[in-house]
């Protein structure tokens, strides 16, 4: 099996479940040695059985993600065992309310935009420089397509799902002139536990594995990966600009 990511180092957040801990398999499939970050740390245990079965390695940060204090010792420990960063996936998210914006509380909105938002500026503020150190730095954010479409109900997490479009788009033209390529990706629904969740009558069937979706974000952490400041959406196969899709 081709190893397109063999002697790298790619740190996956939210890797304990749904689609972080699918594309996190991937990676290690593909040689990457994968940093895995999630709050659950049974979920993270059973990603480093399979990924051992597989053939890969990785290691294990049970930390939540509002932790900023946690992020940036993880930083610090990357750059003391390696000294660089060559993939970095922001996977991590919560839904929060769907609910009418008047009826939100203060604390799941601010909690919405901690995970969803400050959680990802504060990766990119805490790993740059590492990623940077990369002869072929990739960083790829998961957004949505509710950041666009002004659904009703969905306030809290399609404002923060926006915001966290900005943040790619000012990432990605700061590093312009770098060996770093910044790009999101929107998977649409998919058959994860934050979707059922928030849409219970949904048939599991009709949406999207979490592994499928996986699979289509793998090129965007690849050296070949060339495009810089554009947004994957899986649904439509292809990149877009970060406007309002025809």
């Amino acid at each position: 099996m081709s190893k397109p990511l063999a002697d790298r180092i790619a740190l996956v957040t939210g890797a304990s479940r749904g689609i972080g801990a699918e594309l996190a398999l991937l990676l290690a499939q593909a040689g990457a040695h994968v940093v895995a970050v999630a709050r659950t740390a049974g979920g993270l245990e059973e990603l480093d059985d399979k990924i051992k079965t597989a053939g890969g390695t990785a290691t294990l940060v049970p930390v939540d993600m509002k932790d900023a204090d946690g992020i940036a010792r993880l930083a610090l420990a990357l750059n003391e065992r390696y000294g660089k960063l060559d993939v970095m996936v922001g996977n991590a998210g919560i839904l929060g309310p769907l609910s009418p914006l008047d009826h939100v509380e203060r604390k799941d909105f601010e909690n919405s935009m901690a995970v969803n938002v400050t959680a990802n500026w504060w990766l990119i503020r805490t790993m740059d420089a590492l990623l940077k150190r990369s002869d072929a730095g990739r960083a790829v954010f998961i957004t949505s397509g509710l950041s666009w479409l002004g659904r009703a109900y969905t306030g809290p997490y399609a404002a923060a799902k926006a915001a966290l479009n900005m943040l790619v788009q000012t990432y990605a033209a700061e590093s312009a002139n770098t060996s770093v390529k910044v790009n999101a990706f929107s998977p649409g629904p998919t058959r994860t536990r934050m979707y059922a969740g928030g849409w219970p009558g949904v048939d599991p069937a009709t949406l999207t594995p979490p592994e499928d979706v996986a699979k289509a974000i793998v090129p965007l952490c690849l050296p070949a990966c060339s495009e810089n400041g554009k947004v994957w959406e899986y649904r439509k196969g292809r990149f877009l600009s970060f406007r309002a899709p025809d």
